[in-house]
């Protein structure tokens, strides 16, 4: 193969921009698939991603165009998958950064524009939707060069839905996007693992750039990090459909069908080389992630923990961002504390377990790393509620705040700004994009945005807003600890903590829905939420209550208080002997109350 005529790229845009029908575009003109066989999003071979629009998985596709060969990488485009993107853009020589004429340059943009600086990496503008009737083709390119500082006076002017000018894109390609400059077949094998997935029947199948030297079918390969050993059984490439081959060469991009199902031996963002090449060095691979919510998942199912441990085993595999502990939980049981990028990450992996795996959870309310400085100035950093110190050793509580960007129409912004303050938004500044749009910078926790903010910021804009954030770092708050007792004892899993304004409300929120959700018993139930020692919020379960008076047929009044005190006295000692069983179906109740519907 002449190393000359490849082309290792990825597409990378806001999410919403084009980016997989692009890749269909792409995938149709250079015949990789014929029209009867081409499906819309062709590359998102997940449900999920075809029922909610959005592309979740990378994937890496080899198309040959003329002489050309193109080793395609579609990204997702939400921020909760930027790891993704970033793992794509290990793989690649160039990026096709993709604008929508209609919405201009959007955060994602611009983030996703830095992942490929940061990876030396040649961008080539686009821009897409030129045939809508709101696209602004010259406003676009204005932002493209004021925003990112890029050239956009030469970028194509598509619509990748009808074709109209991809060709300019794939002549681009050609000529901008430089071929893989190191690669020698020669040379030692280096080739870098940047995703994988579990195969039921095939085991762990290994997604691979051939940075150096060949694999060869039936190859024992070791990875260089992990210190692990696998065969390469199969070898190939995905165009978009599986091709074997007899060897992957320095410059491409495919699959290796290894000989292992452990899914421990495996390392995303490794280097494979051959087993008995000694003193070769690793690629660079990409930073590890860093999750920024976190939830409690448990089985509604107990006896379905260890089939739960082993599907996020599989899961972690395609999704290296995902970080997973196990834990214990007075109320729930067994279940694993699971650290997400973000919100949509977080109910996409749910949703994940639920369908793929058929593990009905329960998942507690989202939470973040708060920063915890103690009088003895000892800091800790803590992800879950029920894990807080006591108060009086704690001094001061900080908590992540994000800079959020929130894209919306005119007649909307008065209403959200109002809303955001109320959830002790800090205002940075507005940015007037087009007639209708505007853009509202503010500093926020990131506490408020994982509680019911995307639902909030849907109603308010009849559905016309959207928002994306970034980490900034920790400020201090006036923060507490609220539990919510039941008959006297904590629920671990309904721990909040919450701005000190706002403890009352959410405590007596939760005691209202509990009270409607636990059965009644033979004695009182009290229902209360606290701060420390002291109650806040409080709800009453009254008790049954068995007229043991109905037998009685005239006598003396004293016959009936002498029965009603012995009923008083028997209630008395339940309520000190009773305990309160929590059914499942408060928790499920309560804690997906708050989950977001997102898209």
């Amino acid at each position: 193969m002449d190393k000359t005529k490849i082309r290792n790229f990825s597409i990378i845009a806001h999410i919403d921009h084009g980016k997989s029908t692009l890749a269909d575009r792409i995938l149709t003109m250079t015949n990789a698939v014929s029209d009867r066989d081409m499906t819309a999003q062709h590359l998102d071979t997940m449900d999920l991603e075809r029922e909610r629009g959005i592309t979740i998985k990378l994937n890496a596709v080899q198309v040959k165009y003329e002489d050309y060969i193109f080793n395609l990488i579609d990204t997702p485009g939400h921020v909760d998958f930027t790891y993704e993107v970033s793992r794509s853009l290990a793989a690649s020589e160039g990026v096709l950064l993709l604008v929508d004429a209609t919405q201009g340059v959007q955060p994602q943009t611009i983030a996703n524009m830095y992942l490929a600086l940061e990876n030396n990496l040649e961008i080539i503008p686009v821009i897409n939707k030129v045939d809508m009737e709101a696209a602004d083709v010259e406003k676009t390119k204005e932002d493209i060069l004021n925003t990112l500082g890029i050239d956009a006076s030469n970028a194509p002017e598509i619509s990748a839905k009808t074709g109209l000018n991809v060709e300019e894109v794939i002549e681009q390609i050609i000529e901008k996007i430089p071929y893989p400059k190191n690669a020698n077949d020669d040379a030692p094998l280096r080739a870098l693992v940047f995703d994988a997935y579990y195969d039921e029947y095939r085991g762990i199948v290994l997604s691979v750039r051939v940075e150096e030297g060949k694999i060869n079918k039936g190859d024992k390969l070791k990875f260089i990090q992990k210190d692990s050993k696998v065969e390469a059984l199969t070898v190939g490439v995905n165009a978009p459909a599986e091709v074997e081959k007899d060897y992957l060469e320095a410059g491409e991009v495919g699959f290796v069908i290894t000989n292992i199902k452990d899914i421990k031996h495996v390392a995303i963002g490794d280097t494979v080389t051959q087993e008995d090449n000694e003193g070769v060095e690793p690629l660079p691979g990409y930073k590890p992630s860093k999750p920024m919510v976190f939830s409690g998942f448990y089985p509604i199912e107990t006896e379905k923990y260890k089939q739960l441990e082993e599907a996020f085993d599989k899961i972690s595999l395609s999704d290296s961002s995902l970080t997973f502990e196990k834990e214990f939980s007075q109320a729930l049981g067994f279940g694993f504390r699971v650290g997400f990028l973000g919100l949509l990450h977080l109910e996409i992996i749910q949703e994940r377990i639920e369908r793929e795996f058929n593990i009905p959870l329960i998942a507690t309310a989202p939470s973040v790393i708060y920063k915890v400085v103690l009088d003895s100035k000892k800091e800790q950093y803590i992800q879950n509620p029920a894990d807080f110190p006591d108060r009086s050793h704690i001094n001061y509580i900080e908590e992540p705040f994000v800079r959020l960007s929130l894209f919306s129409p005119q007649e909307h912004v008065g209403k959200l700004m109002e809303y955001i303050h109320s959830k002790r938004g800090v205002y940075v500044g507005l940015e007037t994009l087009s007639n209708s749009m505007n853009s509202l910078i503010y500093e926020m926790p990131l506490g408020e945005i994982v509680f019911e903010f995307f639902n909030a910021v849907k109603s308010l804009s009849k559905g016309y807003a959207s928002f994306d954030y970034e980490m900034i770092g920790y400020k201090k708050g006036d923060l507490v600890k609220t539990d919510i007792l039941v008959a006297g004892e904590p629920v671990d899993a309904l721990s909040l903590i919450v701005e000190r304004k706002q403890a009352f409300y959410r405590g007596r929120e939760l005691t209202i829905k509990l009270k409607d959700i636990i059965p009644r018993h033979n004695f009182e139930i009290a229902i209360q939420a606290a701060i420390g020692g002291k109650i806040i919020a409080r709800e009453t379960i009254k008790a049954f209550r068995k007229d043991v008076t109905a037998g009685l047929y005239g006598g003396d009044i004293s016959r009936k208080k002498k029965l009603l005190q012995k009923q008083k006295k028997g209630k008395k000692k339940a309520k000190m002997i009773g305990r309160v069983e929590v059914p499942q179906k408060a928790f499920v109740a309560v804690l997906s109350s708050g989950k977001e519907n997102k898209k």
